[in-house]
């Protein structure tokens, strides 16, 4: 039995009368099937293509779960570049000072299976990186994750199992680099 299937809609509040999606059969009869060159396009090692995007773009989105498969998305960045590649099929992110949660590391130690969404402020290249990460409290590669006189104390190591290019239509429809769009940008807290 599915999940869909499993979970019941209320009778009452707002999902009252809603239609749940029921199978992965009845999702193709209503999405159709994907054109070969979206499935054609993933990859499972870095081409000269993903280390240019991934030397351009100073932020990603890193999302995980646990062991229960309770999921957290936190966003990573820096300068430019701050993915370091080790290899055709492995990449490091050092591990900024922030809020100190550390949800996404914690849900690693109990689940490897990460996702990564990488973007470049004003482009619409979309980079997705799906792998298995571990968590590095030292390495030779940390010397060159050192920024303004702080070596990283923590690096995550994400092993890659696939990553393509996403299409950019959401950045499209969604206006997100177009200054018009910003409207109450400036509003609210300046840090979290």
């Amino acid at each position: 039995m599915s999940y869909a299937a499993e979970t019941a809609v209320p009778a009452s509040g707002p999902l009252a009368g809603a239609v749940p999606l029921g199978s992965a059969e009845e999702l193709r009869e209503i999405l159709g099937t994907p054109h070969p060159i979206v499935i054609d396009k993933v990859h499972d090692r870095l081409t000269d293509d993903d280390v240019a995007l991934l030397a351009r773009s100073p932020f990603c989105v890193l999302s995980t779960s646990d062991a229960a498969g309770n999921c957290d998305a936190t966003p990573r960045g820096d300068g430019p570049g701050f993915t370091h590649v080790l290899d055709s099929g492995t990449l490091a992110l050092p591990d900024r000072l922030g809020n100190r949660r550390a949800d996404s590391f914690h849900n690693i130690l109990s689940n490897p299976h990460v996702g990564l969404l990488y973007l470049i402020p004003g482009a619409l290249d979309v980079l997705r990186v799906n792998g298995r990460a571990r968590i590095l409290t030292d390495a030779p590669f940390f010397d060159a994750m050192t920024l303004k006189g702080r070596r990283p104390q923590l690096a995550l190591v994400v092993e890659i199992d696939e990553i393509f290019r996403h299409c950019p239509n959401a950045l499209r429809r969604s206006g997100v680099w177009a200054p018009e769009t910003w409207e109450g940008a400036g509003d609210g807290p300046a840090s979290a």
